[in-house]
């Protein structure tokens, strides 16, 4: 069966001496962590939460984190992840929209419980140990402590596994439903690329609400060990390789370019680090060329995809990293890679027929990873799945040898940090203003995340709009990371004859043009 319970329960049988779990806390085997994880699909079924039912997480990296995940696969129940970066009322939409019944929260976070819009989940939630904080709440401890194992229930391989969600087109987030086909699927089709073995140590550096996190899916699958890190900073991030032993971690270039320039680099013994993968934004060529050097044993590869597909689409494997090193051919580094087995991926014009080689169009791709749709979005889901195909909204080529250079982002997409904005999420936030009559945001190029959010505002006659008040004006509408820090007060926005804005002659005049 291609389901995540049958991967644990292989992990259990073949591994259950072996590591699972690395942590300063805790280091539990494959069975001890199992053991945990039953006790707790008991919990979730004693507070009602069933085989298809969904619950919210909301909560850092962490291995209790991972034990939610895995308590939802083994009982047949939807873990919902959420960014505990968006402001109360998004991750209220969220829960709702997800049609959540129970919350588990972690401690650092129980102020937002303190907020209104949080108040139906708050009577039923269950605190997540992290910081020790004190709370009238159950804790997710004590109560695995006095359950028992439980069999769970056995899922289908078209069965939803877990719940992710994503920037939509008209501002809200979209709930992006994985089966647990789809996971597993990824899982086996990144082992080999990854050459994933037993006797990794992957370090969940990537948030856990994030469709990145996944790549740890072959690991699991592998009956290999699990480490987790809370809160990025260079300093944490060099401990934990070297505490842990991590052989394998995915980072976005950003926090590798920061990582890089940490003072204290060449204290730590990095000695462990097989593989190094990168993704949600490329890395340009000197600071690919920094990471192999400061990396030496390491390989470098980098990865192409999707929330919607599980999320790897493509890899550009280190030995296409050596060879342009090498030869000085760097521009094979701007490629995204080739498409993984089992992935049909094809470039196809407006009309949906594939273009030449080398051509210019949209990415479609089809594969045992491809979400089955959307939640609640019939109409997204109409538009995204035609004729067997999903169709990614990103703008591509081939080449004759089957690397896959992306062109242009997903419409309005702007991914800074390695976070993807929606810019007409941002909009919506800065229209609630009432002195802002019109306005456009886009990605401009920032040398340490990739990409920062740009406003271009239009004030109504006679207002006195600053940059301070816009941005204290975002804050508790959207997540901080989606607040524009750069911005330009205007008497126009440029647009087409039809009045369309035309975001491009922004990106011209404030940055460099980034379509």
């Amino acid at each position: 069966m291609l389901t995540m319970r049958s991967a644990l329960e292989r992990a259990e049988r073949l591994f259950g001496a072996n590591t699972a779990i690395i942590d300063a806390e805790v280091r539990f085997t494959w069975a001890e962590h199992m053991d945990r994880v039953k006790r707790l699909a008991a919990v979730l079924q004693a507070n009602g939460i069933g085989q298809g039912d969904r619950f919210g997480i909301i909560c850092r990296n962490t291995w209790r984190h991972c034990e939610l995940l895995h308590a939802g696969y083994w009982n047949g129940s939807v873990p919902v992840p959420v960014n505990y970066r968006l402001a109360p009322p998004e991750i209220s939409y969220i829960l709702e929209d997800a049609g959540t019944s129970q919350l588990f929260i972690e401690d650092a976070f129980l102020d937002l419980l303190d907020g209104g819009g949080l108040n139906p989940w708050r009577e039923n939630a269950i605190c997540i140990l992290g910081d020790g904080r004190s709370t009238k709440l159950r804790s997710s401890d004590d109560l695995i402590a006095a359950a028992s194992p439980t069999d769970g229930n056995d899922s289908d391989e078209e069965d939803d596994a877990i719940l992710l969600y994503t920037g939509g087109t008209t501002g809200r987030s979209k709930g992006v439903r994985l089966t647990h086909r789809n996971v597993f699927s990824n899982g086996q089709q990144c082992t080999a690329p990854m050459n994933i073995t037993a006797d990794d140590v992957y370090l969940h550096v990537a948030p856990m609400f994030h469709s990145a996190d996944l790549l740890g899916t072959g690991y699991t699958q592998a009956g290999a060990a699990h480490a987790y890190l809370p809160v990025f900073t260079p300093a944490n991030l060099l401990t934990a390789f070297q505490d842990y032993g991590v052989t394998c971690a995915m980072m976005a270039p950003t926090m590798i370019i920061l990582t890089l320039q940490e003072p204290d680099f060449g204290k730590y013994d990095l000695s462990s680090l097989d593989r190094v993968y990168y993704g949600s934004s490329p890395m340009a060529v000197e600071w690919i060329r920094r990471t192999m050097e400061a990396f030496p044993a390491a390989n470098i590869q980098q990865g192409y995809g999707l929330t919607e597909t599980s999320p790897i689409l493509t890899t550009l494997d280190e030995d296409v990293h050596v060879r342009a090193m090498e030869t000085g051919e760097y521009d094979i580094l701007k490629a995204a890679g080739r498409p993984l087995v089992g992935i049909d991926m094809r470039i196809v014009d407006a009309d949906g027929n594939e273009v030449p080689t080398g051509q210019d169009g949209e990415v479609v791709v089809r594969g045992p990873n491809v979400t089955v749709g959307y939640l609640n979005r019939p109409e997204e889901n109409e538009r995204a799945f035609r004729d067997g195909w999903f169709h990614t909204g990103d703008v591509g080529k081939m080449d004759e040898n089957g690397f896959m250079y992306l062109l242009d982002r997903k419409k309005d997409m702007i991914i800074t940090g390695g976070e993807n904005v929606y810019s007409s999420e941002v909009e919506a936030a800065l229209y609630q203003h009432e002195e802002v009559h019109e306005c456009a945001v886009v990605g401009v190029p920032d040398d340490k995340y990739g990409e920062a959010l740009f406003a271009a505002i239009v004030p109504r006659p006679g207002s006195q709009l600053t940059k301070d008040g816009i941005i204290e004006h975002c804050r508790g509408r959207i997540g901080g990371y989606k607040t524009p820090r750069q911005m330009a007060f205007v008497d126009e926005l440029p647009k087409s004859a039809m009045g369309k804005i035309l975001k491009t002659e922004i990106r011209k005049t404030y940055g460099e043009d980034i379509s």
